[in-house]
C-alpha cells in the first residue's frame, strides 16, 4: 500500500451562529477553502479524484457534490457527503487516507462545513396523523436512558473527575489568550474576514459572570454554535514528491466509547494511533467544553504546553461537520518538525484521532 499526504490544509474563519455568514450556505462556505488548498499546492482542479466533506446538520441531499460543483472541479468528481457528528471532518481525512493508500486516488479534498445558521427544521412525522413533532437532535443511542445531551454529558464528567468551573474557565480564558495572539496563516479571507468572529480578550471576571448552562457548564467554558470550512488535500507519495510542503499521515482511527462518556472517547482513537512514548511536538484537541479538552489532554498523557498553541474551539467557535478539519489546518499550519494529533469526540462516545509526521 502507498502512504498519503497532505499537501495542503486550509479553512474559513470561524463564524458564531447568526454572525458574519448566516446567508451563506455550505457550498459557499466550502468553494472558496477547496480552490485555496489546489492552489496552494499547485495543484490543478482537472486532477481532483474526488472530494469528501463531512457535515452534520444539513438536509442530507450530496452537499460534497454541490461544493465541487461550485468550486470548479471537473463533472466527473462525484463527491461523497458523511456524518459522524462533530468527528466527521476528522474522519474525511481518515477516510481519504484510505483510499489514497489504497491506489483508489491519487488526490482528495477531505474536510467538513457546516452552515449552523442555514440549518433546516427538523420535525418528526406523527403516524398516528398528529401534527409533526420539531425536534433539535436525533437520538444517538437506542436507550434514551443512556443518550445524554452534551452539556448533561459535559456536566457529568465534570463532576465525576473533579474539575470545578475556575478550572474549567482558567482553561477558556488560556484559549482565548492564545487565539488572539497567535498567526493564522490557515484562514481563508471570505467576504473580506480573515479572523474569527468569536475570539476575545476574555478575562477570569468575564468567564466568572457567564451564563450557567448546566453544572459548571457556561456559555464561557463551552463552545459556541458556528458556521465554517475546513478542507485537506490528501495526495500520494508520487504525488507529494513534487509538493513545496507536505506532511505525512501515520495513522487514523476512530472508535465507539461509552455513550454516556463521549467526552472521553477520543482517548481510544488516540491509544490506537499514539505510539508509547512518542514525543509530540504539536496537539490539537478539540475544545467543544473546556472539560472535554482537560479531561483527554491528561488521559492521553499530553503535554498542556504543546497543545492548542493557537487556541482552540472555545475560542473560535464549533462549527460540527468541520470542526475535525479545522483541527488538522490549525496542525498543518503550526507542525514544522516532528509529530502532531489531532483528536475530536462525537455524540453518541465516538472519538477520532490522526498522526501526522512532518
Amino acid at each position: 500500500m502507498s502512504s498519503a499526504f497532505i499537501i495542503a490544509a486550509r479553512r474559513s474563519p470561524v463564524m458564531p451562529l447568526g454572525g458574519a455568514f448566516a446567508r451563506m450556505a455550505v457550498h459557499q462556505l466550502a468553494a472558496p477553502v477547496m480552490r485555496a488548498c489546489l492552489a496552494d499546492a499547485g495543484i490543478e482542479s482537472g486532477r481532483v479524484d474526488e472530494v469528501i466533506l463531512s457535515n452534520a446538520l444539513g438536509a442530507g441531499g450530496n452537499p460534497a457534490r454541490v461544493a465541487a460543483l461550485a468550486a470548479g472541479l471537473p463533472e466527473r468528481v462525484a463527491g461523497l457527503s458523511i456524518d459522524r457528528q462533530c468527528a466527521g471532518g476528522l474522519d474525511a481525512v481518515i477516510l481519504a487516507r484510505a483510499l489514497v493508500e489504497s491506489g483508489a486516488a491519487e488526490v482528495v479534498l477531505a474536510g467538513g462545513a457546516e452552515s449552523y445558521s442555514r440549518r433546516p427544521l427538523r420535525l418528526r412525522t406523527d403516524p398516528d396523523g398528529g401534527a409533526p413533532v420539531p425536534y433539535d437532535a436525533p437520538p444517538f443511542t437506542p436507550w434514551p436512558t443512556r443518550d445524554p445531551g452534551m452539556h448533561s454529558a459535559a456536566a457529568a464528567l465534570a463532576t465525576r473527575l473533579g474539575v470545578p468551573r475556575a478550572v474549567q474557565d482558567a482553561f477558556a480564558v488560556a484559549s482565548h489568550a492564545r487565539a488572539m495572539t497567535a498567526l493564522h496563516p490557515e484562514i481563508v479571507a471570505i467576504s473580506g474576514l480573515a479572523r474569527d468572529g468569536f475570539t476575545r480578550a476574555m478575562t477570569p471576571a468575564l468567564a466568572a459572570r457567564a451564563k450557567t448552562i448546566e453544572g459548571s457548564i457556561t456559555v464561557a467554558n463551552a463552545a459556541v454554535a458556528a458556521d465554517g470550512a475546513a478542507f485537506c488535500l490528501v495526495v500520494s507519495a508520487r504525488i507529494a514528491a513534487s509538493a513545496a510542503r507536505s506532511l505525512r499521515i501515520l495513522g487514523g482511527a476512530t472508535v465507539g466509547g461509552c455513550p454516556q462518556e463521549p467526552g472521553l472517547a477520543p482517548l481510544g482513537a488516540i491509544a490506537r494511533v499514539l505510539p508509547p512514548r512518542l514525543l509530540l511536538a504539536r496537539s490539537e484537541i478539540m475544545e467543544a467544553y473546556a472539560i472535554q479538552a482537560i479531561a483527554c489532554i491528561q488521559g492521553a498523557g499530553l503535554d498542556p504546553a504543546r497543545v492548542n498553541i493557537g487556541g482552540g474551539a472555545l475560542a473560535r467557535g464549533h462549527p460540527i461537520g468541520a470542526s475535525g478539519a479545522v483541527l488538522v489546518a490549525r496542525l498543518f499550519a503550526d507542525l514544522d518538525s516532528g509529530f502532531g494529533l489531532c483528536a475530536i469526540a462525537a455524540a453518541g462516545g465516538v472519538g477520532s484521532a490522526l498522526l501526522l509526521a512532518a
